[in-house]
């Protein structure tokens, strides 16, 4: 049984003649007098009776043509919405690590919404540590990823979107608060807050520490700039977190690291290579690349 057959069916069905379906399906009325013959011995039952120069639907016809109706009306609706995905529409599955939810994922999607060509684009949000957002990528359930660089995974393609230096930020008042600039030694002395030892920032940073030989007292971890802030303001302990303009900062002071020790921190977005995009993804890549270029 093909599309063609059952296409041939509905116009005879809805016709009642062989030869006016022909026409309209621009084939020849011999054509698809055999097509119609051929899906009935492969259905086993006759689907049609002749009336004179017409024909009408059997039971079977009938009860058929139900079925054949409702194949075509999904196929039309399939047709359909892969010219929406091919044209102004499709659907973007994304992930990426808590410090980019509060301004930069937002500000960045509605900027590309805003667009007259994507605004029927729709998103899925997603938002966790950046290897497990790397596993969703590659398992399918994301189309792009934002967070940290893995050196481990050839096959996805890290695009360069955000460098963030790396700061020391204090409760006010706090004896580190008087220096002009931090050292890795200073952090020796103090309670440390970090972020999640498993993210990109979280294993980037504490390489810092690693690098200058300095085994900080880690008492708390947090998922975002924020979060690890606000815990410094209450006088919970120092930390090295991204400097980021939407951090908290009110009851906290932010000091540089010494200018021999400074480092930064780059987020990237991923995406598998040589995968398959719909034209909304291969857009939205190209939309976070020239704003980033």
């Amino acid at each position: 049984m093909t599309l063609n057959q059952l296409g041939y069916f509905y116009q005879a069905a809805v016709l009642q003649h062989f030869n006016q379906a022909a026409e309209k399906m621009n084939i020849s009325e011999p054509s698809l007098s055999r097509s119609i013959s051929s899906l009935e011995d492969e259905l086993g039952v006759t689907l049609f009776e002749k009336r004179g120069r017409n024909v009408i639907l059997t039971k079977a016809g009938e009860i058929f043509l139900e079925h054949a109706t409702q194949i075509l009306d999904d196929v039309k609706r399939a047709e359909n919405k892969m010219h929406h995905l091919a044209t102004d529409g499709g659907h973007i599955d994304i992930a990426y690590v808590s410090p980019l939810a509060r301004e930069y994922i937002p500000r960045t999607v509605r900027n590309f919404l805003s667009l007259e060509q994507n605004k029927n684009i729709t998103f899925n949000f997603n938002q966790d540590i950046t290897s497990a957002n790397i596993e969703g990528l590659k398992k399918g359930a994301y189309d792009l990823i934002f967070g940290s660089y893995s050196a481990n995974e050839p096959n996805i393609e890290f695009v360069p979107i955000i460098k963030q230096e790396i700061v020391a930020i204090l409760p006010t008042g706090h004896p580190l608060s008087r220096k002009e600039a931090l050292q890795a030694a200073d952090f020796a002395d103090y309670q440390v807050l970090g972020y999640n030892r498993h993210s990109g920032l979280g294993k980037y940073t504490r390489s810092f520490f690693k690098e200058h030989g300095i085994a900080p007292n880690f008492i708390c971890e947090s998922p975002d700039e924020n979060g690890i802030a606000s815990l410094v303001a209450q006088g919970f302990g120092i930390a090295l977190v991204a400097d980021v303009d939407t951090i908290y900062r009110d009851e906290i002071c932010i000091r540089p690291l010494i200018s021999s020790e400074s480092f930064s921190h780059t987020v990237y977005m991923g995406y598998m290579r040589g995968k398959y995009q719909l034209p909304a993804v291969q857009r939205f890549i190209a939309f976070v690349r020239n704003v980033q270029a």
